[in-house]
C-alpha cells in the first residue's frame, strides 16, 4: 500500500517545471498544486505543466488548483480562455438572469479548467461584503451585502462547476466580508459580536455546507477566538466551522505566504495542521519556503484522508460552451471576449 500523500499545496516558479522542482515534488509529494499567472502562457503549454506535476508524484489524480472567479480574479484570460464577470456583476442582474448567468460562469470556467486537465477551482467566494469596508480585497468578488444573494448566486456557481467536472471551493470559512485591511498584508481583525456573525458572515457557508472543499481566513474574530487567526484556532475550526456551520468537507488553508500570518513557514504550517487543517497552502514557488513547509506538515492525517476520498469526482456532463458564452453576454448585454 502505498504512503499518503503529504498536507501541503504547493505553488511554482514559473510557466515550465525545472529540474529543481521535480525533484522537490517527487521527493516531499505534495496533495497536489496550485496554478498562478505567471505559470500561464498558452493552452498547450499549461497541459503540458499540469501533465508535468502529476508525473512528479507519480499519481495521476493528484489535484491541480487554480484562482478562477471571474473579474478581477482570474489566472486564465482571453484570447485563450473565456473573460468572465465579477461576482459583484453577476448579483447586479437580479433574480433568475443573475441565477442562470451565475451558473454559467461557473460552468465556462469549468470548461476552461477542465481542458487543461485543472480539477480544482478557488470558488466561490461566499463572503458576505460589509457596507463601508476600507479594502477592496473582497470588492466586487462577493455576491452580494446580505446572506440570501450570496447563498443563490454561490450555490449556482458551485453547481456550474461540479457540472463540468471540477471541483468547488468556498472561501473563504467563516466569512472574509467584514476585513477592514487585506489579508495578504496584514492580519485583520474582526470586532463583531458572535450574534451577527452567525446570522450574516456564517450563513452562506452553513447553507452550502455540503461543498467538498473550503478555503480558511486569515481573520482574527474577536467574538471567537481573540488574538488567533481563524487559521490557526481549534476553536473555530472545531466549535464554528466543523460545528455550528456543519462544514464537513476537506479543509484547506489559504495561502500560508500571506503577510496576515506571522512566524517562519514552518511554523505557519504546524499551526495550521495543528488547528484542524487538513492541509496547507503555499503559493508563490519559493523554495525555500516550500521546503519549510514540507520539512513540518508530515502526511495527510487519518481523518484527512477519508475527508479527501470522501471528495466525489464527476465527469464533464454535455456543454456548448460557444453557446453558453453567447447566452451570458446576452444576459450581461455585451460581448465577451475569448
Amino acid at each position: 500500500m502505498s504512503s499518503p500523500p503529504s498536507a501541503g499545496l504547493f505553488g511554482l516558479g514559473g510557466p515550465v517545471l525545472t529540474a529543481e522542482e521535480r525533484a522537490f515534488f517527487s521527493s516531499v509529494q505534495p496533495l497536489g498544486f496550485i496554478l498562478f499567472a505567471r505559470n500561464i502562457q498558452t493552452p498547450d503549454q499549461v497541459r503540458a505543466l499540469v501533465a508535468g506535476l502529476r508525473e512528479a508524484v507519480g499519481r495521476a489524480d493528484a489535484p491541480v488548483l487554480i484562482d478562477q472567479e471571474g473579474g478581477r480574479i482570474a489566472r486564465l484570460r482571453p484570447p485563450h480562455w473565456h473573460a468572465l464577470p465579477a461576482a459583484a456583476r453577476i448579483a447586479a442582474l437580479g433574480g433568475e438572469a443573475a441565477a442562470e448567468a451565475a451558473w454559467l460562469s461557473g460552468r465556462l470556467i469549468a470548461h476552461d479548467c477542465a481542458g487543461l486537465g485543472i480539477d480544482v477551482a478557488c470558488a466561490p467566494v461566499l463572503d458576505v461584503l460589509a457596507p463601508q469596508v476600507a479594502t477592496e480585497v473582497i470588492g466586487d468578488r462577493s455576491f452580494g451585502t446580505a446572506p440570501e444573494p450570496v447563498i443563490a448566486l454561490g450555490r449556482q456557481q458551485a453547481d456550474g462547476l461540479l457540472a463540468g467536472g471540477v471541483l468547488p471551493i468556498a472561501k473563504h470559512i467563516p466569512g472574509h466580508g467584514r476585513a477592514q485591511v487585506d489579508s495578504h498584508h496584514a492580519l485583520p481583525t474582526v470586532h463583531a459580536p458572535l450574534a451577527a456573525l452567525q446570522a450574516v458572515d456564517f450563513a452562506p457557508f452553513q447553507a452550502l455546507h455540503d461543498l467538498p472543499i473550503a478555503m480558511t481566513a486569515h481573520i482574527d474574530y474577536t467574538a471567537l477566538d481573540p488574538g488567533v487567526p481563524a487559521t490557526w484556532s481549534a476553536r473555530v475550526i472545531g466549535e464554528i466551522i466543523r460545528g455550528q456551520i456543519g462544514f464537513n468537507g476537506f479543509l484547506l488553508s489559504d495561502d500560508l505566504s500571506m503577510q496576515a500570518l506571522g512566524g517562519p513557514l514552518g511554523q505557519r504550517a504546524a499551526r495550521s495542521i495543528a488547528a484542524g487543517c487538513d492541509a496547507v497552502l503555499h503559493c508563490n514557488g519559493d523554495m525555500a519556503e516550500m521546503q519549510a513547509v514540507a520539512d513540518t506538515i508530515g502526511p495527510l492525517g487519518d481523518a484527512a484522508r477519508q475527508r479527501w476520498s470522501a471528495v466525489c469526482r464527476t465527469g464533464p456532463q454535455p456543454f456548448d460552451a460557444l453557446a453558453g458564452a453567447a447566452r451570458l453576454s446576452e444576459l450581461l448585454g455585451k460581448r465577451l471576449p475569448g
